[in-house]
């Protein structure tokens, strides 16, 4: 088999200095790299990963994709696939460090109800001498593992993408993770999603408490997003409480029979408009105005005598203010203000008819 290229180097490269990359991005680099598109090179972009892991096998490593079941994106990024003594000497964490990191995942896979987070108080008091081993038989460097060094190693894993911040302000699981512990989740019997099959650290759970089954987010949009689709759990038939997103409530809308709504939620026009059909709307800035006088109407009304109260913002008239205000005609343009409706036709004659 041939070497590997300048061009494979670069994609490992990558990952090696960056650390895991948003699919978007690595896709991004492949094709600067091979001056090829991604969409339309699929199947090139699979024989330079397989191409790649061929060679990375002989150094214990491998090139992964995995999705982050937090914000449902997919990472590529390259892991140790070889997990002994001699690989932790190649980490720059210190044993107290890594066996905190431990309880941290072992204290978040194991919550019954799939949240997939803690919270950093209940991570701080998590004592090491209390991992494996007995109290007695614990290291020192674990029992004198301080609060402070506690607080440093959580911001050294969230850095270095082990942990992630949640933003509810919880520790859950970085996306390093999700690629490096593939095979521990799975020997760990954690409860793996009924729809991918990977492990369940943060998913949605049935509502039947005897139903052990768990679906992420991202799948649940997956299996429920067609209008027709029956959203009951797999498991047990009982009803999924799955609303779905605008968007795709959109999709379901334009799949199913328009129904006219029910009475009481159609909404009622003030009496005496009139409804504006589609092909004269083009926009609520165009909409027509529903009612009002005529020009003819209006016109004839401004040559009337009869006096108009002002509103109590403007102040009440003297009688002699009253007896020497004249009326004088309105515009064109006050007629066109005039028929967006009875309120703004009282302002305009009052502020144009009455002066001193």
């Amino acid at each position: 088999m041939a070497p590997l290229c300048w061009r494979h180097h670069t994609l490992i490269q990558a990952l090696l200095s960056r650390g895991p990359l948003k699919d978007q991005d690595f896709h991004s680099i492949f094709s600067d790299v091979t001056g090829k598109s991604f969409d339309s090179n699929q199947k090139l972009f699979n024989d330079y990963l397989r191409k790649i892991n061929m060679e990375l096998s002989y150094v214990q490593l491998e090139l992964r994709a995995c999705r982050n079941q937090y914000d449902g994106c997919v990472y590529y990024g390259v892991i140790n696939t070889v997990a002994d003594e001699q690989s932790k000497l190649g980490t720059k964490y210190s044993v107290p460090q890594i066996a905190f990191y431990k309880a941290i995942i072992e204290a978040i896979v194991q919550d019954a109800t799939a949240q997939g987070t803690m919270c950093n108080i209940e991570a701080l008091n998590i004592r090491l001498e209390n991992q494996g081993a007995s109290s007695s038989q614990a290291p020192p460097a674990f029992k004198n593992f301080s609060m402070s060094q506690k607080e440093k190693t959580i911001k050294e894993l969230v850095q270095d993408q082990w942990l992630c911040d949640t933003p509810d302000a919880r520790i859950g699981l970085g996306v390093r993770s999700f690629l490096d512990l593939r095979s521990w989740f799975h020997s760990n019997e954690v409860p793996p999603c009924d729809v991918c099959n990977e492990a369940g650290i943060k998913a949605d759970m049935c509502r039947n408490e005897s139903c052990t089954v768990r679906i992420h987010k991202y799948c649940l949009k997956a299996k429920f997003s067609q209008a027709r689709t029956e959203k009951v759990c797999p498991g047990c038939g009982t009803q999924w409480p799955y609303v779905a997103a605008k968007a795709e409530a959109v999709e379901e809308d334009d799949t199913d029979d328009h129904q006219p709504p029910p009475e009481s939620l159609r909404r009622k026009r003030p009496r005496g408009s009139r409804q504006v059909p589609e092909d004269e709307s083009n926009g609520p800035s165009q909409v027509q105005p529903s009612s009002g006088p005529s020009r003819r109407r209006l016109r004839r009304l401004g040559n009337d005598e009869d006096e108009e109260l002002i509103g109590p913002s403007q102040g009440q008239p003297s009688t002699q203010t009253l007896r020497r205000a004249k009326v004088e005609k309105f515009t064109d343009a006050e007629v066109d203000n005039a028929g967006a409706g009875p309120s703004t036709r009282r302002t305009t004659r009052t502020s144009t008819r009455l002066h001193r």
